[in-house]
């Protein structure tokens, strides 16, 4: 199973991945040093800046876009790699800025990495 948590409640006690297309608001570099960032894996900047504009109203549509986007040659290989990374690693961490996990790309990003 993937865990997930949100960056700003990390201690770096287990490895982790930063799976948002933005650098978090507030987190030096330094805090993360230890944190791999595979901003390619998030939702592409147009589908992120579509679903802000309304959350709850275009969660559903946004997960199937999503989940569309990850079907592409260059993030099948990055889930790939996440998936490598965790046979290594079984406690490692998916991170995120995002205030509510649930309504947010992670959901849909554990479900595709559970797929294979």
């Amino acid at each position: 199973m993937y865990e997930v948590q949100r960056v700003y409640d990390y201690h770096a006690q287990q490895p982790a991945i930063l799976v948002d297309r933005l650098w978090p608001r507030g987190i030096s570099k330094e805090k993360l040093h230890s944190v791999q960032w595979f901003k390619n894996i998030s939702p592409s900047t147009p589908l992120r800046q579509w679903f802000h504009q309304d959350r709850a109203k275009h969660f559903a549509e946004f997960c199937q876009r999503y989940k569309q986007e990850l079907q592409q040659p260059e993030q099948m290989q990055l889930l790939e790699t996440i998936r490598q990374l965790h046979q290594h690693h079984p406690n490692l961490l998916l991170l995120t800025a995002s205030k509510n996990i649930a309504l947010s790309h992670l959901p849909v990003l554990v479900n595709e990495l559970l797929q294979h």
